[in-house]
């Protein structure tokens, strides 16, 4: 039986499929590219070209392949983007979810990950932020996600497909092969990073004035590899017969934009000017996860905590890969 991995040419997805493919798992990649590198996707996984939205694929996927299980990762994923664009964010993300389930559910596939978000939370009223803290997005993405994490808990009741919902906080670092390549860049660490390379000349940070010690935004930064074994130890959880659940997966520690910044100066020895400016529509002040239920019900605990290793092997990667993979 396979896993079938949309998205696996992603950022996460493709240090998921790595690890997949290194405990000798049968591996599908499902990826149109949009946001994706094929040079992402390992060689030996079975790599098809196409989007969540063709239906006519994933008929004939799911009905030429044997897959037991879905992870899916196929979605996009910026908050401001999702503020200007709504329509793009639920067609994709929703429309696409809703599609890949049906096919999933008709062909009998039993077990189903879904790369959530945060996002769903809003502004919580309590950090660390637990499981049961109220669902109240600021952006359609985090509404496209909240929309999707509903569609799963009516397939489990109607057509018995047990899932988990991986609600993730900030992803960031790099293994040795796999790192983080966006167009256009949005999310911090490389954002600085390619500062202190000199691919830019400086960092915008968006909002000072928020109800923090320093005025920036918190968030909680978990290795990309740290992703991956959730991921790997929700497969194994389900196979086991565990129920449906939804699991946040964050290092329930804040850091300060203004505090990744000074991280990355300390790990690269190099200067990076930081230019203020105004918030973003969506943001909330302050996201810190509590990890509680993802090490009692998965097992599971990050490897990789603190900020300056996680900046370290972005690092690392960022200087071996300086344009990305078009090298």
């Amino acid at each position: 039986m396979a896993v079938l991995v949309t998205g696996g040419a992603g950022y996460i997805g493709s240090v998921t499929v790595e690890q997949l493919l290194a405990a000798g798992e049968e591996v599908i990649v499902l990826d149109d590219l949009s946001a994706g590198h094929r040079a992402a996707a390992p060689a030996s996984a079975d790599f098809i070209l196409g989007s969540v939205l063709d239906a006519s694929l994933l008929r004939d996927l799911f009905s030429e392949r044997a897959i037991d299980t879905v992870m899916h990762f196929a979605a996009f994923s910026l908050v401001g983007e999702s503020c200007a664009d709504p329509a793009k964010y639920f067609e994709n993300n929703v429309t696409g979810s809703q599609i890949l389930l049906r096919h999933a559910a008709e062909a009998g596939v039993g077990h189903f990950i879904l790369s959530s978000t945060a996002s769903v939370y809003g502004h919580p009223d309590s950090v660390p932020i637990t499981e049961e803290a109220p669902a109240r997005p600021l952006n359609p993405y985090g509404l496209s996600k909240l929309m999707t994490e509903q569609m799963l808990s009516w397939y489990d009741r109607a057509y018995g497909m047990r899932h988990v919902s991986l609600r993730y906080f900030n992803a960031a670092g790099a293994t040795k092969a796999l790192g983080e390549d966006h167009e256009p860049e949005t999310h911090l660490i490389p954002s600085v990073l390619d500062a202190a390379a000199g691919l830019r000349e400086f960092v915008q940070v968006y909002g000072s004035d928020y109800p923090t010690p320093d005025g920036t935004c918190i968030r909680d930064y978990i290795h990309v590899q740290d992703l991956a074994t959730a991921h790997m130890l929700a497969m194994h959880y389900l196979g086991k017969g565990g129920p449906s659940e939804i699991i946040n997966l964050g290092n329930s520690v804040g850091v300060s934009v203004l505090e990744v910044i000074e991280a990355v100066r300390e790990v690269t020895g190099r200067p990076v000017r930081v230019e203020l400016g105004e918030r973003r529509p969506g943001d909330a002040d302050r996201l810190v996860a509590s990890s509680e239920k993802a090490k009692g019900v998965l097992g599971w605990q990050p490897s990789k905590t603190d900020v300056e290793i996680i900046v370290r092997d972005a690092w690392v990667w960022r200087q071996a890969h300086p344009h990305g993979y078009d090298l």
